[in-house]
């Protein structure tokens, strides 16, 4: 599939051709460099690799730094891979090629984004997976609201099975949310505007897939 990598900028809202208000995220999509080309041929699948933001070079390591050079492009701080590009894409690309958002997007366009869920550490069950609480606080509960109840039974099995849900460390995860229509494209400051919210905090990169 083609696709860019973006960096979330944030959420806001704005009206539709019928007067709906539509919430919506605002992503800084690109510019990216093609950093490498693969092929059948050479390493047995097709796919491009794109480079986006600028990492200083002293904070690149050596391997990294010479694959840049041989691209003709400086480093970059996130490197993703799309399989398929070319074919999707329509024309052939080049190492140190720059994609930007109006090649790859147009209104009306629908797109998969992912990014990292924000983390939300240690949480209970309540938070992590939307349990009720072991119930109401009268006939005789005592801090029991937001409680995960029994885990399990007594002498048989003996044990919790596994994949019970528990409280745990929640977000942090690759999340990918499919489906998302442009509703506007902004070439001049490579901004993207989709239909309802990506995940990630702001600032945190985004891989959008066509």
């Amino acid at each position: 599939m083609s696709g860019i990598i973006g960096r979330k900028i944030g959420m806001t809202s704005i009206y539709s051709a019928d007067g709906l208000n539509v919430a919506c995220t605002v992503i800084e999509a690109g510019p990216c460099v093609v950093t490498q080309v693969k092929s059948d041929e050479t390493d047995g699948y097709s796919a491009v690799q794109l480079g986006y933001g600028e990492r200083k070079e002293k904070r690149t390591s050596k391997a990294m730094a010479g694959h840049f050079k041989k691209a003709g492009t400086t480093p970059k701080k996130k490197v993703v891979e799309f399989r398929n590009f070319q074919e999707e894409f329509g024309q052939d690309v080049n190492p140190g090629e720059e994609i930007t958002v109006e090649k790859v997007f147009e209104e009306g366009d629908f797109l998969d984004a992912i990014g990292t869920s924000k983390g939300k550490g240690f949480q209970g069950v309540v938070k992590r997976h939307n349990f009720g609480g072991v119930g109401q606080a009268t006939h005789g509960q005592h801090n029991r609201l937001r409680a995960p109840g029994s885990i399990g039974a007594c002498s048989f099995p003996s044990r919790v099975f596994k994949g019970l849900r528990m409280a745990g460390r929640t977000g942090g995860n690759r999340v990918k949310i499919t489906n998302l229509r442009v509703l506007k494209v902004v070439p001049e400051k490579n901004l993207l505007v989709v239909s309802g919210s990506v995940p990630g905090a702001k600032n945190s990169y985004v891989i959008l897939e066509k």
